[in-house]
């Protein structure tokens, strides 16, 4: 029988944060497999249900997703303080090290042993991301209702292209239809009953929401959230280019839904076409570099300002505009992701024990294993074909090892990533 789990400290917690913030690869449905079996399957931190509940709402959000997920985690073990730490160590590492790539590339170039290691990384993560979508799949989905839910969304955003929120308020309206004339069948595993976890003991003592809290929290972060902008806009002017790029990134932190495979775009022409900070070739390179870096996807935006920065330094020096561009950028991108979670997370705890919440959240979450799994098919289809066509061997049978590793040997996340990231560098050498 599973003993009682023991609460982290705060410094455990920080301890955690840390490392995920090292080992969060593989974009969003990657980040989001590796804390769920960190964190509701191995420390028992967090329950099922609000683990699924909390994916729920930061899939509705504009922002990166898995950033939102880790702060709302961090939020239910230790309130603001941990919702803070989580979010900046999982994304401080990436931006640190996104940081020295960006001034390698910028001053020599390519760098084709960083993409040597990616390339067995890449698949080593695809394994880890199918083995998590199973497991959440298997205690998500209790009936068949539930299952067919989750096939529909996915057949709908993978095939038919139907925008994310039409899929979530769809499952919604069923979650509530189902409420009415199939109770027994809505009414599953969001409600009470589960086995208690640390997270759940934390949120039974939920402070009560209030306007004048939520005030507070927006009129902060809007002052955090737009003072560095302000100030460079008093230094340069509106039209300098660093406030032109907090603004934009600013507006693209908040309407940017579906994560950074529905930013890019808009981003990337944007970024290219309209304002000049950098060319396509040089887009496509950022975005493999952060497809190498821990961390959320979304973080190539931060090269984008880097490298608008070194190409448009002004009186600066490269190194210190191309800086400069990349802090404001990170800063713009994911404050908003602070104030959604602390404004929304109590909120969504206190619903929980409302009957018509729980039937909508259900079908919602059965929709969601589907949105997941759709993330999971385009990274593998990615990894394991080839540019010029075919299938990519290699990558098919990393893929494969990694898998059975952790299905039939358990082995950890930080094994199969530095054993993924090993197998890609020695392929090269040997080839």
């Amino acid at each position: 029988m599973a003993t009682d789990p023991r609460p982290p400290s705060f410094g455990e917690a920080v301890r955690f944060w840390l490392k995920l913030g090292f080992i969060s690869f593989g974009g969003p449905a990657g980040q989001i497999a590796i804390m769920h079996t960190e964190l509701v399957e191995k420390k028992r931190w967090v329950d099922e249900p609000r683990f699924l509940n909390a994916l729920n709402y930061c899939m509705l959000l504009p922002g990166p997703e898995a950033t939102q997920l880790a702060i709302y985690c961090g939020w239910l073990l230790h309130r603001a303080r941990g919702g803070l730490v989580a979010g900046v160590l999982f994304v401080l590492p990436s931006a640190v090290l996104l940081w020295g790539l960006s001034y390698l590339y910028a001053a020599h170039g390519r760098l084709p042993w960083i993409e040597a290691i990616f390339a067995g990384l890449k698949p080593a993560v695809v394994a880890i991301v199918a083995a998590a979508v199973w497991r959440i799949g298997q205690k998500a989905l209790k009936g068949a209702v539930f299952w067919a839910i989750a096939f529909a969304a996915f057949v709908a955003i993978f095939w038919l292209k139907v925008p994310f929120p039409a899929i979530i308020l769809g499952a919604a309206v069923c979650g509530l239809a189902g409420l009415r004339f199939w109770p027994e069948k809505f009414l599953n595993r969001t409600g009470p009953g589960a086995a208690e976890t640390v997270g759940s003991r934390e949120a039974a003592g939920t402070m009560r929401p209030t306007w004048g809290r939520a005030a507070r929290i927006v009129a902060l972060s809007c002052a955090l959230w737009f003072a560095p902008v302000v100030a460079i806009a008093a230094w340069q002017g509106w039209d300098g280019m660093f406030a032109r790029m907090g603004l934009f990134f600013s507006e693209a932190a908040m309407v940017t839904f579906g994560g950074a495979y529905a930013v890019l775009p808009y981003v990337a022409q944007q970024a290219v076409e309209t304002h000049g900070w950098l060319t396509t070739p040089q887009m496509l390179d950022g975005l493999g570099l952060a497809e190498t870096t821990p961390g959320p996807l979304i973080m190539v935006l931060q090269f984008v300002g880097f490298m608008g920065g070194w190409q448009h330094p002004g009186t600066l020096s490269p190194l210190l505009a191309a800086t400069l561009g990349a802090a404001l950028t990170t800063w713009v991108t994911f404050v908003p992701s602070f104030m959604f979670i602390f404004l929304g997370a109590p909120h969504l705890e206190r619903l929980r024990g409302n009957r018509h919440a729980s039937a909508a959240l259900s079908a919602v979450t059965a929709a969601v294993v589907g949105v997941v799994l759709n993330l999971a098919v385009w990274f593998a289809w990615h990894v394991f074909r080839m540019q010029g066509g075919g299938w990519n061997g290699f990558a098919i049978a990393v893929a494969l090892v990694a898998f059975l590793a952790q299905w039939r040997f358990k082995a950890g996340v930080v094994a199969i990533v530095l054993a993924g990231g090993l197998a890609g560098w020695l392929w090269s050498l040997a080839t």
